[in-house]
């Protein structure tokens, strides 16, 4: 019996906390000063279970060394390829697949309750993504809707949730039309869904038409309006994938898949106007080989910025400019594996877990919090087809 398949835990390792901790991530290197960080996190995983996956996975991240501990199947799933966190209750949500009532396979949300002892999940219940390869989700600050993007339909959804936490009825529902010059574009790719700070604007990143569409949201009835201006573009072929506010809510940025570049933005926080800064390449100057990037995120502090690449294997890190947005690079940093789908940043800004799809492992660096620098802590945990990195702390 392999150890991702063997349950196990430490006892009262999930009874260490006095308060539950908020998970939003801190603004600001003041606001990251004041986080009071657990003695460890419970670490969600989304996986793909083409293979030998059965779904989400639950491993423990000890906060002072780093040492990730795998604890074990926390609920199966059909592709439960990302993840997102309830603001205030103990809840999860994932994208995923399900069948429907005429046997079809189809895409779906999925919503589960976590276990406030084991950290264990249990399935509420499902809802149609109304589109085929969802492939992100996220939950709005009230906690009142889930959103999620529809790649392979290039369309959008948001869902209400009931007081127990499950999925309710479909509030909006927003298809993309057009293409651009990449042979992968041949028509609209949403591929992440992404709130403003305030929660005003729902930002969805399709890849296939090379634009960041911009909608007003509105959270008490879960409706999405287009917005002036209703989108923001990327060069031709760029393929915008992920996106990511600076904490400051100055700045925006986004990862292209395909050209292997991050824009920068300023943004408006009035209008939800996204302004070109510039464009900067993620990769080497002498790499030649094939490549596409995945995931970007700003650290806590709001001072480093991070993406990985597929192909190079690596994580790339680059300062952020406070007065201007602007990135620098750092430098890359072998991810230890193979094809980092994701990779996600502890809330208090201490470490980084990569997932690396390929070689089916999560190496944990920690985070130079002067330099922006990542070094291996010679930790890691062997998950089939890891796509997800979700954080989450302990309950009382």
């Amino acid at each position: 019996m392999t150890a991702k398949h063997h349950l196990w835990f430490k006892a009262g390792t999930c009874i260490m906390l006095a308060t539950v901790f908020s998970f939003a991530l801190p603004t600001g290197a003041a606001a990251q000063e004041d986080v009071e960080t657990p003695p460890h996190w419970l670490v969600y995983i989304g996986t793909h279970t083409w293979g030998d996956s059965e779904g989400i996975y639950l491993l423990h991240l000890d906060t002072e060394t780093g040492e990730l501990e795998t604890v074990g199947l926390a609920a199966e799933a059909n592709n439960p390829n990302f993840l997102a966190l309830h603001p205030t209750e103990p809840l999860l949500y994932s994208v995923g697949q399900m069948t429907d009532e005429d046997g079809n396979t189809v895409g779906a949300l999925n919503a589960f309750a976590i276990d406030t002892e084991t950290g264990l999940l249990e399935l509420l219940n499902q809802h149609p993504s109304v589109g085929q390869g969802p492939c992100h989700i996220t939950v709005d600050p009230p906690g009142r809707h889930a959103m999620a993007a529809n790649y392979s339909s290039g369309c959008a959804v948001v869902a209400s949730l009931e007081e127990d936490g499950s999925l309710g009825e479909t509030t909006a529902h927003v298809e993309h039309e057009g293409s651009s010059v990449h042979e992968r574009q041949q028509g609209p790719h949403a591929h992440a869904v992404d709130l403003a700070p305030d929660g005003r604007f729902l930002f969805v990143t399709d890849l296939g038409i090379d634009q960041i569409r911009i909608y007003r949201y509105d959270d008490e009835d879960g409706s999405l309006e287009p917005n002036d201006p209703p989108y923001a573009e990327t060069a031709p072929g760029a393929g915008p994938r992920h996106f990511t506010f600076h904490p400051s809510g100055e700045y925006a940025y986004v990862i292209n898949e395909l050209d292997n570049t991050i824009t920068a933005f300023n943004y408006d926080a009035e209008t939800g106007a996204l302004e070109t800064i510039h464009t900067v390449p993620t990769l080497p100057d002498d790499f030649e080989e094939e490549n596409t990037t995945a995931e970007i995120l700003v650290h806590p502090s709001g001072r480093f910025v991070y993406n990985s690449n597929r192909g190079h294997h690596s994580i790339a890190a680059f300062s952020i400019d406070e007065q201007s947005g602007e990135l620098t690079p750092i430098g890359h940093t072998s991810t230890r594996g193979e094809t980092p789908r994701n990779f996600n940043i502890d809330p208090s800004g201490q470490f980084l877990l990569a997932a690396n799809q390929d070689t089916h492992n999560i190496a944990v660096f920690r985070i130079d919090q002067e330099t922006g620098e990542l070094e291996f802590t010679g930790s890691e945990a062997e998950i089939d087809s890891p796509v997800c990195v979700t954080f989450r702390a302990p309950f009382e």
